[in-house]
């Protein structure tokens, strides 16, 4: 039998405590025993950014950091800021400008919007691609996220 430690954190501004296994992923803690499934489990590997979520402020990938390891943390997923409205003007852009296909990588394509927009609030249209290189999408082609992320930095053009 595996190895299983009792851990406490905050998800969503709610307490949670459980026992879970010493090697579980976070992303398979929230979606398991959570059922926070809008962080997606792609490639397991932290190169698609489609398990993206929020661990004590900063965006980490759900599948390279052990549920251990956010012991004592605050973590917040897409579920907790979309229902705190803290990626409504991102949301309704990505809808407006039809940024979502599949939308499996939607989840993860937000949090790092709305992570750049906290870092770099006036990033230019390069600086917007850069940011997000690190999420894939095979469904878009990039141009209608970076358009819809553009237009909650700049405004409509």
């Amino acid at each position: 039998m595996e190895h299983a430690l009792d851990i406490a954190l905050t998800v969503n501004g709610t307490q949670v405590s459980r026992r879970v296994p010493a090697r579980q992923n976070l992303v398979d803690f929230l979606r398991d025993e959570l059922g926070l499934t809008g962080a997606h489990v792609g490639c397991e590997h932290g190169v698609c950014g489609a398990c993206t979520v929020r661990v004590d402020g900063d965006i980490v990938r759900g599948c390279l950091m052990l549920a251990v390891q956010a012991n004592g943390c605050r973590v917040e997923t897409i579920e907790g800021l979309s229902d705190s409205k803290e990626l409504a003007k991102l949301q309704e852009a990505f809808h407006e400008r039809n940024a979502l296909q599949c939308g499996f990588c939607t989840p993860g394509m937000l949090m790092a919007a709305q992570d750049l927009l906290k870092t770099n609030p006036k990033a230019s249209r390069d600086e917007i691609r850069l940011y997000i290189s690190g999420n894939y999408c095979r469904c878009t082609g990039y141009q209608a996220i970076v358009d819809a992320i553009e237009e909650v930095i700049h405004g409509p053009r």
